[in-house]
């Protein structure tokens, strides 16, 4: 065999080989196991909920009442709506809920210039009294209404810094695609979870313990993850951070520029895994092989995808049969939803990673999704 076309095919195999082999050792050792956390069901810690908006006038009323809706005592929460510097009246509509509510407290922080979304939450942390701290996204919902008692529930156990929700989208624009992709990465999410940590988190839930935030400096305002990276410092710190099976989050999808979106979420994805490079070294030996997992997915991994398929398309050029062949069958696959998905993702860290070049998109233009009822 042509040893560049050997190498083509040795490249694919590794690029679709490591992760489903990783998916696969998850799932069957550790996705079934139960949780080796003390947790208890009855605890209720007192807990600061921020909501960070930019022009969210749509939503933000019935993301409040979604967060009002909880059954959990009301005098043990209060709600942070940090707004920077919206346009469209959004601290408006948050004051005339706050007057037609009684008996929840709510704070309005109103930011004078938009510097991004780290920047809003550590300005709401200043003010937040809350043993826990949870940061939501107006564009999320929490569809149990024990969602919150649950993922408080987790910090009974003291090792347990930070807790976030397993997720599902909610508009109907590409939701087939971000449904498939979402139902790989949360049996990834609570197999890591119940190895050690994870660390990728949701910003529809975020749950983090305010004494370790403060510790830690805060939320990182010079990349995009927020939430990720500080799970992650919370996890070499020695705490855990996991995603739970009993907190279900809903997210709206995009109706318009669903690829700009994804690739916007990769680009912060990848700026916080390139920025804890430096930290491996300092990762407890469990958490250890999850990063570098990881690092691999969403650092590496993609350009092997690139690289074989520049190879296969230079040795049909030269006139090579069974390149042909093998870029066919690739096509036709595309057919597989599985498939189409994995290589959509592909596709999108790619073009993020040549975009993190000029751009880290720590701000950006609000997005059309879809209201459900």
């Amino acid at each position: 065999m042509d040893l560049l076309l050997a190498l083509a095919i040795a490249l694919a195999l590794v690029h679709f080989g490591f992760p489903l082999s990783y998916y696969l050792y998850l799932k069957r050792k550790w996705l079934n196991k139960p949780w080796d956390i003390r947790r208890d069901p009855s605890y209720r810690p007192r807990v600061s909920i921020i909501i960070p908006t930019y022009n969210e006038a749509l939503l933000i009323e019935s993301k409040l009442d979604d967060i009002a809706r909880q059954d959990y005592p009301k005098d043990l929460v209060e709600i942070i709506v940090v707004d920077s510097a919206s346009t469209d009246g959004t601290p408006g509509a948050v004051k005339k809920w706050i007057t037609s509510r009684r008996g929840v407290e709510v704070k309005l922080v109103e930011e004078s210039v938009r510097r991004g979304k780290a920047h809003a939450l550590n300005k709401a942390l200043e003010v937040a009294t809350g043993e826990v701290v949870v940061i939501t996204d107006v564009d999320s919902a929490w569809p149990s209404r024990d969602t919150l008692a649950s993922v408080l529930s987790w910090f009974s156990d003291p090792l347990i810094g930070a807790v976030t929700c397993l997720k599902v989208p909610a508009g109907e624009s590409f939701i087939g695609v971000e449904r498939s992709y979402r139902d790989y990465y949360n049996v990834i999410r609570l197999g890591e979870s119940k190895n050690f940590s994870t660390p990728v988190f949701h910003g529809e839930l975020a749950a983090f313990r305010r004494d370790l935030l403060v510790k830690l400096g805060g939320f990182p305002v010079d990349i995009g993850a927020d939430d990720s990276h500080t799970a992650t410092l919370a996890a070499i710190s020695g705490f855990r951070a996991i995603a739970v099976d009993n907190a279900l989050c809903t997210e709206l999808v995009p109706r318009r520029g669903y690829h700009t979106w994804r690739i916007r979420r990769a680009q912060h994805l990848i700026q916080h895994f390139i920025k804890t490079l430096s930290l491996l070294s300092k990762a407890p030996r469990e958490f250890k092989p999850i990063l570098l997992a990881e690092m691999w997915l969403h650092l590496f991994n993609p350009w092997l995808l690139v690289l074989g398929t520049i190879i296969l398309i230079y040795k049909v050029l030269i006139g090579s049969l069974a390149a042909l062949i093998l870029l066919v069958i690739g096509t036709i696959l595309l057919m597989l939803k599985q498939y189409r998905t994995w290589v959509v993702t592909q596709v999108c860290l790619i073009t993020a990673s040549i975009r993190n070049l000029w751009t880290k998109e720590i701000t950006w233009e609000k997005q059309e999704k879809e209201i459900t009822s």
